[in-house]
Order: C-alpha cells, then structure tokens, then sequence
C-alpha cells in the first residue's frame, strides 16, 4: 500500500469535467485507489463518490491505492491533481 500527500492545484479544483477525467486516470490501473480528506475516504475510481468530496483548489488530500502498479497509480494521480498533465 502507498499513501501520498497531494495539494490540488487545479485551477478550479474538482468540478464534474476534472473528476471525470481523474476517474479515467485511476480507471487505468488494476490497483485498488482512495481519495481521502479529512475523516472521508472514497473511491476513486466512483465519479459519484469523488463528486461529494467537493474539492477545492489548495485542499489537501492523501491518494491511497493498494496492488500490483499502486505505485505508477499514485504517480498518475499526483500528476493529474497536481494540474501537471491534463487529460483535454
């Protein structure tokens, strides 16, 4: 398992087009992913679920994922919440 520390540097943090998007990244992967925050943990590949985060720009969430390419998983997502790569 691996847990990383992410700040959302998304212009307009977590709207329904960039969740869509994160959940195609975390979609990629076989490993078992999580967004937490705070006392809420959800999956991340649930565009349900990530939508009632309501994440904002600046926030603070640890991206948790479990299995065989957890590690690339928790790159991607980095990447991707860190506005580093865009899937537009």
């Amino acid at each position: 398992m691996i847990k990383k520390s992410i700040e959302i540097k998304l212009p307009h943090g977590l709207e329904a087009r960039p969740v869509a998007e994160l959940v195609q990244v975390a979609s990629k992967y076989d490993s078992t992913i999580h967004i937490e925050v705070q006392e809420r943990k959800v999956n991340a590949k649930s565009i349900m679920g990530m939508m009632t985060l309501n994440l904002k720009s600046g926030e603070m969430v640890d991206v948790i994922a479990e299995g065989g390419d957890e590690a690339a998983a928790v790159a991607d997502m980095a990447n991707y919440l860190e506005g580093a790569t865009s899937l537009a």
